[in-house]
């Protein structure tokens, strides 16, 4: 993907999981970086990684931060501006899940979730659409099978999942006429951290991984490189001709009906 090489991404939750995976892709890509993410040790191993994969250390810029703070998300664009001077693609990774239903989640819970998977992705794309406009950019949207089908047990996560998918569809049909391609992959379950983030513990999280044999087509869970290569291909001129795509990387979980 050679149309990558030169240009400048932004990508969030860079610290850990698909964000970190998509940010080596990158660099072995030879994009310009800047990484977002809360983790600050993290981060800095993110970009360690991405100097490994052959990215000079002056064409990574590591920006710490809460994007579901305002002042976060205005850092994040306004640094990247000021560092390389363009954008030329917005990668939103950051998310998080969380377990409940309509009867054990609370309001405090739901706004938590929300904040982070949609209205600071909102946010954010809000502030780097005028610099994406000046470079005909693109953008990717890291949504998941949740936000195509229902499953019981974490209700907001679906819920905010199909908010992304909608945000993708909107923003991909209003910013067409000034050749801003606008996609999104939803991954099925790939093997990250997100899960015993969101209170999962190991016995529970292997015999999770373990399912994942009968619940996905392809009889296992993806990996993180198998998302970012995906989000590769959406983000450079390779997909061209795509925009307002929902691309499962699910093993084919998305097509298989419970039983």
């Amino acid at each position: 993907m050679a149309s990558l090489r030169d240009k400048v991404a932004l990508i969030t939750g860079a610290s850990s999981g698909i964000g970190a995976g998509t940010a080596t892709h990158f660099a072995s890509l030879g994009c310009y970086l800047t990484l977002c993410g809360r983790n600050q040790e993290n981060l800095e191993k993110t970009g360690k990684q991405c100097e490994a994969n052959g990215l000079p250390k002056d064409k990574i810029l590591l920006i710490q931060g809460d994007l579901s703070k305002e002042e976060d998300c205005k850092a994040a664009v306004e640094k990247t501006i000021e560092y390389y001077g363009r954008l030329d693609s917005l990668i939103n990774s950051a998310g998080m899940i969380a377990k409940g239903s309509i009867e054990t989640t609370s309001l405090e819970q739901f706004d938590t979730v929300m904040n982070i998977n949609v209205r600071s992705m909102f946010h954010i794309t809000m502030l780097a659409v005028p610099h994406l406009i000046k470079t005909k950019g693109s953008i990717v949207n890291v949504s998941s099978v949740n936000g195509m089908r229902s499953f019981a047990g974490v209700l907001v996560y679906n819920m905010s999942k199909a908010a992304v998918d909608q945000f993708t569809n909107c923003i991909a049909i209003e910013l067409a006429s000034k050749q801003v391609r606008v996609n999104s992959v939803n991954p099925g379950v790939i093997v990250t951290e997100i899960h015993r983030r969101g209170g999962m513990n190991d016995e529970d999280y292997n015999k999770f991984l373990e399912h994942c044999k009968t619940t996905h087509a392809l009889g296992r869970p993806g990996q993180v490189d198998e998302v970012a290569k995906a989000i590769a291909f959406l983000a450079s001129d390779d997909s061209s001709f795509i925009t307002a795509a929902q691309l499962p990387i699910d093993g084919g979980r998305h097509a298989l009906c419970p039983r």
